[in-house]
């Protein structure tokens, strides 16, 4: 039995993740953290694995705590740049003997999705990244959406593609969005989303288009509980869903 503490409780992925992992053979939730709650519910519940979905603010502290008490952590937050992912490489150490999967998406389509944008990347001239979500998400650019970027350009710069073609010189708005990795990304915040990205390519005479919508939480579930059962065993840091998977 896999003992879980899911922190971020209250909330609205967090709670989804709760009745999941409960539904789910052979896991337990032993704690449930929100805020003012104390990491120490962790230890005292015997969890051997957290998962993590609060707020960009609190999410590398909350690794940092679990990695320190020997938890393996799952996190769902947004937020963990190249920065913060290297700050917990070096926390573990060179040996490490605990588990931090770090996913900027659980769905499964969104990590095809992704896997797919950067088989294309090096096949288009221009390539461009739009995320919708609710307004209630207070993180711009996804962690999704930066995640597709950095694939797409990765992919670019091993196949040797020359930089995305762009000529604008004026843009005191922002309207041509974020660059994310060279890529450029749009976000957009309105009502009656939950969670989805198009990914756009164009050649000369052609354009191809990617895109995924989670309409309900539900479709996040499936990837969750994958992560929370293949942590333990992946001491180190992972990113994204794609080995859990098997792609």
């Amino acid at each position: 039995m896999t003992r879980v503490a899911v922190l971020g409780a209250k909330g609205r992925m967090g709670s989804e993740s709760v009745r999941a992992l409960n539904d789910a053979e052979g896991i337990e939730v032993v704690a449930e953290v929100d805020v003012d709650d104390s990491l120490d519910l962790i230890t005292e519940s015997g969890a051997e694995v957290a998962l993590d979905f609060t707020q960009p603010a609190a999410a590398l502290d909350n690794v940092t705590w679990c990695v320190e008490h020997g938890v393996n952590v799952v996190v769902g937050t947004s937020g963990f740049d190249d920065a913060k992912i290297e700050r917990v490489r070096t926390l573990l150490g060179d040996e490490p003997s605990t588990g931090v999967l770090i996913v900027p998406n659980f769905s499964i389509g969104a990590v095809l999705m992704m896997r797919f944008a950067a088989t294309a990347a090096p096949y288009f001239e221009s390539i461009e990244v739009i995320e919708l979500h609710h307004p209630n998400k207070v993180d711009a650019p996804s962690g999704t959406a930066t995640r597709t970027a950095e694939m797409i350009a990765a992919a670019r710069d091993e196949a040797g593609s020359p930089p995305l073609p762009d000529a604008t010189t004026t843009d005191p708005e922002g309207a041509r969005g974020a660059k994310v990795a060279g890529i450029p990304v749009h976000s957009v915040r309105a009502r009656g989303f939950t969670a989805s990205q198009e990914v756009l390519f164009g050649g000369a005479g052609e354009t191809f288009s990617i895109r995924h919508d989670s309409i309900d939480r539900a479709s996040f579930m499936p990837g969750v509980v994958a992560a929370v059962r293949a942590v333990s065993g992946r001491p180190g840091v992972t990113v994204g869903l794609d080995s859990i998977l098997g792609l």
